[in-house]
């Protein structure tokens, strides 16, 4: 399992952001799965890190968020990304990938629920939507009396 797949999303993106930004001070290649780097973070304090690549779950930072744990924090994955430059090409496509699948789940969805409910005869609609406003969320309550009954 790779880096990027263990790290929490938003030590993703936060790395990302620091790869960006050129936070990697410097690194070494220890060998060909290993690296040590500086890291400049927040409050320009300097976070010493080690990651390999072959086992992740190795990887060290010794910032306050992965200090003594098996944490792949931004530190770590802004390394990443500074040794290998490629993986944030791919990486951003992996996600604009999901996003379109997600968009046309969506629409897919979308187009059953609104089939579904043109098949429903009118009774049934109409305690479909009772229902609804009575067992969803106070807002949709509120909401529905203001714009459509005027309380």
């Amino acid at each position: 399992m790779g880096l990027i797949n263990i790290a929490s999303n938003n030590s993703v993106w936060r790395g990302l952001d620091y790869y960006k930004e050129n936070k990697v001070i410097n690194y070494i290649k220890i060998n060909n799965n290993q690296y040590e780097g500086i890291i400049n973070g927040s409050n320009n304090k300097k976070y010493n890190v080690f990651m390999d690549v072959e086992h992740p779950r190795k990887s060290k930072c010794d910032c306050p968020h992965a200090k003594d744990k098996r944490i792949i924090c931004k530190h770590i994955v802004a390394l990443y990304f500074t040794v290998f430059p490629e993986e944030v090409d791919k990486f951003l496509k992996e996600v604009e990938e999901a996003e379109k699948e997600y968009e046309e789940y969506e629409k897919e969805i979308e187009k059953k629920l609104i089939k579904y409910i043109n098949s429903m005869p009118k009774e049934e609609l109409r305690q479909a939507i009772l229902e609804l406003l009575y067992d969803g969320p106070e807002w949709m309550y509120d909401r529905f009396i203001r714009d459509r009954i005027g309380y």
